[in-house]
């Protein structure tokens, strides 16, 4: 081990803007993964593959469900890597291929309708999460292993949060724009399109992480992390402040998550145009490029934990408020919460992964800094949330007797599916970040609280 990886830390250690933004690139393609299926898969489905809406909920969940799996095995064997390598890039090159998965998946043979068609996107959906999940875990890893303090970390992740938000703002507003004709071709395109995107993003990402590493120096994970995979997570989940940061966030993801999956049923029948979800997707995510900046310094001043519950609370409120725009039958009423919950939006994602390090930070002083198993857990727990906010949304549709249908079919929906797409869109998203709230007020490691 080189006397870098064994120095303590340094709490005035800045990473270089240049390796950081090298690393932060790779947010470009995980935005593009993260928006897109998210934004589109759950009404492909349902309304080009005529797929039912219960169906379709499971098809999204079931590989979320193995991802839960998945990810912390993905974290302990990282770890094993990162104290063998002093790296964790090796596992990484397998997102370069995540952009293939993707096309297939939205290549569906024309042969292929309802329940079959639902067989192959789901199958494609595991492959790809796989491939992402190769690349996620130590992709996010890297600020834990970076030996900088609290409030750098909180930089790093912040132009990490501000390339992921240009991705997830160019895929979601250029993934509808693509698919507005609603015809499978399309959707094939949209996939190809930004398949390169993923490509490049991620063999960029992959040098910056080198470069970072070698510049804030590299923080190896103690000897008894990644010897078990079942040991690793009981170590994650006996962490009582980590624990309440994890259930805060599932739920938190839970809900920024169904917000996208319902947001073109919401566009599409409340009102009457498909082409308005590219109008939206910007008008959220076009804010949040701007908020990171702004909440990296309220966050100087007020602590991470009140910023993330700030946060939380604007989202809330914009939940319900969207319910006004749609009774009043008012585009501009609806755009305009909309970019207010964008800018909660970047405040959600900056102030959560950015505890993550800091949790890590604080099992290290205990003698049991094992990053990756931390983030393995972590990301398992936002793979869940992908999926549970896509399948409850579904599940209202389906509880509200919504009617499936294929590219080149319209349908008229009962009043019942009208009024549960609708409530489904306000009052359960913000019930459930109540909840994340709860669990939220729990965590105690913000220096700002002492």
């Amino acid at each position: 081990m080189s006397a870098r990886e064994d120095a303590p830390i340094d709490e005035s250690t800045r990473a270089p803007v240049g390796a950081l933004s090298a690393y932060a690139s790779g947010s470009f393609g995980m935005g593009v993964w993260v928006t897109v299926p998210g934004l589109l898969l759950l009404y492909f489905l349902t309304d080009i593959l005529g797929v039912a809406a219960a169906l379709a909920g499971l098809t999204l969940l079931l590989p979320k469900i193995i991802d839960v799996v998945i990810h912390p095995m993905i974290g302990s064997r990282s770890d094993r890597q990162a104290r063998a390598l002093g790296h964790r890039r090796r596992m990484m090159t397998g997102g370069v291929a995540l952009g293939l998965a993707m096309v297939a998946m939205f290549t569906v043979p024309s042969s292929l309708e309802g329940a079959p068609a639902a067989a192959w996107v789901g199958g494609w959906y595991i492959v790809g999460n796989l491939l992402f999940a190769m690349f996620q875990v130590p992709y996010l890893t890297t600020p834990s292993d970076l030996r900088i303090g609290y409030h750098e970390r909180t930089r790093v992740f912040m132009f990490r949060m501000l390339f992921l938000t240009v991705g997830l703002l160019g895929a979601g507003v250029a993934a509808p724009a693509l698919v507005s004709s609603e015809q499978r071709g399309d959707y094939t395109t949209m996939a190809a399109v930004l398949a390169v995107v993923m490509v490049v993003s991620a063999l960029v990402a992959i040098l910056g992480v080198r470069r970072l590493t070698d510049a804030c120096g590299f923080r190896a994970p103690a000897e008894s992390a990644g010897h078990s995979t079942i040991a690793d997570v009981k170590v994650a989940w006996a962490d009582r402040d980590f624990r309440m940061l994890v259930l805060s966030y599932l739920f938190t993801g839970t809900t920024t998550h169904l917000f996208m999956a319902a947001l073109p049923y919401f566009t599409r029948y409340v009102f009457d145009s498909a082409g308005l979800t590219a109008v939206f997707m910007g008008c959220f995510l076009a804010p949040a490029v701007l908020a990171g900046p702004i909440w990296l310094r309220l966050s100087r001043r007020i602590g991470k934990q009140r910023g993330l519950l700030l946060s939380q609370l604007i989202f809330v409120v914009g939940s319900l408020a969207v319910a006004l725009g749609a009774w009043l039958d008012a585009v501009a009423v609806s755009v305009v919460v909309v970019a207010v919950m964008g800018f909660a939006f970047a405040g959600l994602q900056l102030f959560a992964f950015s505890m993550v390090p800091d949790a890590v930070a604080a099992a290290e002083e205990k003698g049991d800094s094992q990053a990756g198993a931390y983030t393995g857990v972590w990301t398992a727990t936002e793979a869940l949330g992908t999926a549970a906010g896509p399948y409850l949304y579904s599940a209202a549709l389906a509880v509200g007797g919504f009617v499936s249908s294929t590219a080149d079919v319209e349908v008229t929906q009962p009043d019942s599916a009208m009024k549960a797409l609708l409530w489904g869109f306000t009052v359960l998203p913000a019930a459930l970040m109540v909840v994340a709230i709860v669990f939220q007020r729990r965590y105690r490691l913000d220096p700002a609280r002492r």
